[in-house]
């Protein structure tokens, strides 16, 4: 089935509607979500993409990453995506939005308007395995630690909003 995103200028205004991945090798601005999760230590959540995915597989990311469908609102969407890639129902809270652009390799682009929600969950996740291959639940020194000795096995846009989570926080 073909996925489609919603083009929107900087003002989060609809432009009209793309085809996913075209929207990413035009690198046209379009909305997503991004959730963090915690534990009640406060450690995060990283998700490892699926060795199926058509760009940055087998990457770490933030728990879940995606996009609104057309009529859908970004909490929805956002909800929507983490029952359907971790198999959880969890309560998450949006704390800001901001655009940014990121090569992920392969001449595809993520631009996108994306707004930002947390939450804490500590019980079993059902993951979808054409989504996720594993989880796992890091502390931000260890975190940082990683990102600075293997960048590459990270996300180039968590390593962006990662950072624009800290000027949050």
């Amino acid at each position: 089935m073909e996925e489609f995103v919603v083009l929107v200028n900087p003002q989060d205004e609809v432009l009209g509607l793309m085809e996913k991945q075209q929207a990413h090798v035009n690198g046209l601005l379009h909305r997503a979500f991004s959730v963090f999760l915690f534990n009640h230590k406060g450690e995060m959540l990283l998700q490892k993409r699926a060795s199926g995915k058509y760009h940055s597989p087998l990457k770490w990311t933030n728990a879940v990453c995606s996009h609104p469908r057309n009529g859908e609102t970004y909490l929805e969407g956002a909800k929507r995506r983490v029952k359907e890639e971790l198999g959880i129902e969890v309560e998450i809270s949006e704390k800001f939005n901001f655009i940014y652009k990121a090569d992920v390799g392969n001449e595809l682009w993520e631009h996108e308007l994306d707004h930002v929600f947390i939450g804490t969950f500590e019980d079993d996740f059902h993951l979808n395995p054409d989504e996720v291959a594993e989880v796992r639940y890091i502390s931000f020194e260890d975190l940082d630690k990683e990102m600075i000795d293997q960048p590459e096995n990270f996300t180039e846009w968590f390593k962006i909003i990662l950072e624009e989570y800290k000027h949050h926080f």
